[in-house]
């Protein structure tokens, strides 16, 4: 049984600590101290759903129905660049984040949803955490024990970037440091959606 913990540890923070859209939202938020911990456990909650359903059977119908793939990918492209130009837009226009502030901090709900969408609008998340994660998950001795391991791998990364990142706030509250998160947020969106569109 540990045997199979381990490796959901070691497989699932080898996959989520890699900077991905998910990540990006996650530090945007946590430098805003905007309902940073709630996202964070959003995107726990929601590795772990898609995780143990990958264990449990959701790997083989996915792979067998690529129509449910191909739905994300589309729905995902489009959501990453409506989020990215918007990034993009205020890391070139200093008054676009003029007006962004002027708006003051947005709903947990409001947040939470866009969370949702940048985590389940990604093809990419289903891939990493349904496909390979769950996929060898589902040759463990023991799959629960699997699937519980790559949860506590989810929970201690995110925590520790959105604790992290709100923690480094006050010292990188600065326009230019907004500019360059912002910038560093579009890339990785447009990146993205960009990669979804010419995959074969």
């Amino acid at each position: 049984m540990w045997q199979s913990y381990l490796n959901g540890v070691l497989v699932a923070a080898g996959l989520i600590i890699a900077i991905g859209a998910q990540n990006a939202f996650v530090l945007a938020q946590s430098l805003r101290r905007e309902h940073h911990l709630s996202v964070a456990t959003l995107c726990v909650l929601c590795d772990a759903i898609l995780v143990s359903a990958g264990v449990f059977g959701l790997a083989r119908i996915l792979a067998e129905n690529p129509t449910l793939l191909a739905i994300a990918r589309w729905g995902g492209v489009t959501f990453l660049l409506w989020y990215g130009l918007k990034a993009l837009r205020r890391a070139i226009a200093p008054e676009a984040m003029a007006d962004a502030s002027q708006t003051g901090p947005r709903s947990r709900r409001t947040v939470l949803m866009a969370a949702l969408a940048v985590t389940l609008l990604n093809p990419h998340v289903y891939l990493d955490t349904v496909l390979l994660i769950g996929s060898l998950g589902a040759q463990q001795a023991a799959p629960g024990a699997y699937a519980l391991g790559a949860a506590s791998a989810s929970l201690l990364w995110f925590f520790t970037l959105a604790l992290g990142a709100a923690w480094l706030a006050p010292w990188l509250a600065r326009p230019a440091t907004w500019r360059l998160v912002d910038l560093m947020v579009a890339v990785m969106m447009l990146g993205m959606a960009a990669q979804l569109v010419f995959a074969t």
